[in-house]
């Protein structure tokens, strides 16, 4: 059932109608950092201390799997890496498994 054009004009233009479009205006305008996880690893602090330069961390990840992308450290999709030219990027496949983050699987 449509409401009337007057009811439509009135909602349209009531203060918590533009409050609310404010805040979601608001909203859009926050920065958020994301960050992709390759892999995780865990090495004995000594191990650690002992690295230098040209060192090697193996991580617990293969080269097709895919990636963890996080929004302000948390998971929020996986993606698969992409590179094109002398650029890195990721693309997104599906949403991210909070457990599976937590867990430290795939």
């Amino acid at each position: 059932m449509s409401r009337p054009m007057w009811v439509r004009a009135c909602v349209a233009q009531s203060p918590a109608v533009q409050s609310r479009s404010s805040f979601v205006s608001q909203v859009k305008a926050v920065n958020v950092e994301i960050q992709v996880v390759l892999g995780r690893a865990q090495l004995p602090m000594a191990q650690l201390l002992r690295m230098g330069r040209g060192a090697v961390i193996p991580l617990d990840t293969t080269v097709n799997e895919e990636v963890w992308i996080l929004a302000n450290n948390h998971p929020v999709a996986r993606g698969e890496i992409q590179i094109n030219d002398e650029r890195i990027a990721i693309t997104v496949t599906r949403e991210a498994n909070v457990y599976d983050y937590m867990a430290g699987s795939a």
